[in-house]
């Protein structure tokens, strides 16, 4: 049984202000929550779920504090137009130590569209990169669509938050590349060992203080009439050649 407070309290954490005042986030479904359960480091405070999804993961939320809720409790709590089965209420992870030494890693300016940049995170883990640079304009990393799109990498790729013009003036001794519409061909870049690639924000691009440091301007090659490409889309194709 959930009462009205508590259900008010979970509902309350699609807030920033709210999440930041806790230090939780919530997560929904049976895909993510399986993933976070299974993350080494991550700490699921609460887990409210329907009796199906609670019968089949007896053994998983062991020692984790559980309840059952109906499906019009679930409705109450849930971010999601069509719940699905499970919520967790999650602390946050801490804030990583990053280096960018011998590997690759993504800076994001001004990502906004939480959906982006919870794409981007995903898309990072396929491609094993392990990092991603955001700045303050981004959306944050644990809005519930965040979340959802990263469909559990948000648990196996640190993101940190920073002004990112400054942090990057200080990634002296690591190549800086970037996603523009005018630069080298991706295809024709060898693969990365270490560097930093830069997209920008879904409609204004790379801001020019940005654009200052960089080291090598890429390109995906236009053949339609597109005026541009998703940044999720871009990164994704971009890490494929890279990578």
């Amino acid at each position: 049984m959930l009462g009205k407070l508590r259900a008010k309290y979970i509902q309350s954490l699609g807030q920033k202000k709210v999440r930041d005042t806790e230090g939780v986030f919530i997560a929904e479904g049976p895909k993510i929550v399986a993933e976070l359960l299974a993350a080494p480091g991550m700490e699921i405070q609460e887990v409210y779920a329907v009796k199906e999804w609670m019968s089949a993961n007896e053994q998983v939320v062991a020692g984790i504090t559980i309840t059952e809720v109906s499906e019009d409790e679930l409705i109450k709590i849930s971010q999601l137009s069509t719940p699905n089965q499970v919520v967790a209420v999650v602390k946050k992870m801490n804030t990583p130590v990053i280096s960018t030494r011998n590997t690759v890693s993504l800076a994001l300016d001004g990502i906004q569209d939480p959906g982006n940049l919870g794409t981007i995170i995903r898309i990072a883990d396929w491609f094993g990169i392990s990092q991603v640079i955001c700045s303050h304009e981004c959306a944050d990393m644990y809005n519930p669509k965040v979340v959802q799109a990263t469909m559990g990498s948000i648990a196996r790729v640190n993101v940190l938050y920073t002004e990112l013009a400054g942090w990057l003036s200080l990634q002296k001794d690591t190549r800086i590349y970037a996603a523009l519409l005018e630069g080298q061909d991706v295809a024709n870049l060898q693969k990365l060992q270490e560097g930093i690639l830069v997209i920008g924000n879904e409609a204004r691009g790379i801001s020019a203080a940005i654009v200052e440091q960089v080291n090598v301007k890429v390109t995906i090659p236009k053949k339609g009439r597109a005026e541009s490409l998703n940044a999720a889309v871009a990164a994704g194709i971009i890490l494929s050649h890279l990578t």
